[in-house]
């Protein structure tokens, strides 16, 4: 009986003690900042092209560390580059064609402004001999009413003097219409040469807009890095032919990562978008990364069936993304860390 009442008591013991010890972790987690289990992740970006052509050459390797606008992927363009050469030489005629409709223009307004000029002046004249001739008229007159005390040489003189600016007011007032016809062709011309002047214009820019496409494809040739990253995935080989849009390069970026853990529901007033995080990666123990909150999920990602009791409750989850400064890249994809936030109304 003994031996019995002390197997009893020995487990009273250890049971009282494993009681004790759970009860004392349990209220260690309670005092324990909020908090959770995570693993980085980096920013993946993909890289395509826009044009479909074979790999000629790949200047970088998987985990290698690249700089903005380093060339990583060289692609065989020579149809995009005979566009563009084409589209530069079309360029060209059509400015040179714009520039010679612009001469155009120029020339038949000069030549109206001329025959204006041209019209007045024979009017001018035109007046000036109307006025002769009609002094003339008016001595041959006075000559015709002396009679015989004029000599019949002098009545003649006068009266060819009269119809000789007779004669040249006629020419006169005929150039003055010649010249004004001129003028009147000048602005059909000058109309004419406008319309060539606009269509010629929007040739120019018609071939602008190829060419600078053109120029794009050809740049498009050449896939560069949009900014600091490490190459994370070269999906295709030298000699590929691919197709536009495909991916040619996986990029991750490092210099900010992201570490997502999941917050049970009675720790959720401790997350607040803006809020700080502690971050402690296993692979760098005794150091400690300083993250921002940025998004806490709206909805839990686990629900039980029916939600009765406070233990049920306390089974909800909820996705919480904090991003973490990583100028020196000690936080890699993959890494797990555990993030810790402070207090709140705890």
């Amino acid at each position: 009986m003994r031996r019995i009442a002390l197997a009893v008591l020995l487990l009273v013991v250890v049971l009282s003690a494993l009681l004790a010890w759970r009860l004392h972790l349990q209220a260690a987690e309670a005092r324990a900042p909020a908090g959770g289990s995570g693993e980085i992740e980096g920013t993946d970006i993909d890289l395509a092209s826009r044009v479909g052509a074979r790999i000629l050459e790949q200047r970088v390797k998987k985990g290698e560390a690249v700089r903005r606008g380093d060339l990583l992927v060289a692609l065989d363009c020579a149809d995009p580059a005979a566009a563009l050469a084409e589209a530069e030489a079309r360029l060209v005629a059509a400015r040179a064609q714009a520039a010679a409709a612009g001469s155009s223009v120029e020339a038949s307004r000069r030549q109206r402004e001329a025959a204006v000029a041209g019209q007045l002046a024979a009017r001018a004249q035109a007046d000036a001999l109307v006025a002769q001739r009609d002094a003339a008229k008016r001595q041959a007159s006075r000559l015709e009413a002396l009679g015989s005390d004029v000599t019949t040489s002098s009545r003649d003189l006068t009266r060819a003097s009269a119809e000789g600016l007779e004669g040249q007011t006629r020419a006169a007032l005929a150039q003055a219409n010649a010249s004004e016809q001129q003028a009147a062709a000048a602005v059909v011309a000058i109309r004419a040469s406008g319309a060539q002047a606009v269509a010629a214009e929007a040739q120019m820019k018609t071939a602008e807009a190829t060419a600078a496409r053109a120029r794009l494809l050809v740049e498009e040739c050449q896939v560069r890095a949009p900014l600091d990253a490490v190459v994370e995935d070269l999906p295709h080989e030298p000699g590929e032919l691919v197709q536009a849009g495909q991916p040619l390069v996986r990029l991750v970026e490092l210099s900010e990562v992201k570490a997502t853990f999941y917050l049970p529901n009675a720790e959720l007033a401790a997350a607040r978008p803006g809020g700080h995080a502690t971050v402690v990666a296993d692979a760098w123990p005794g150091e400690r990364f300083e993250g921002v909150v940025r998004t806490v999920a709206l909805q839990a990602e686990f629900t039980p069936r029916n939600i009765q009791t406070r233990t049920d409750r306390d089974r909800l989850v909820y996705p919480v993304e904090v991003w973490v400064a990583n100028p020196q890249g000690k936080l890699r994809p993959g890494m797990p860390v555990q993030v810790s936030l402070p207090a709140a109304g705890r």
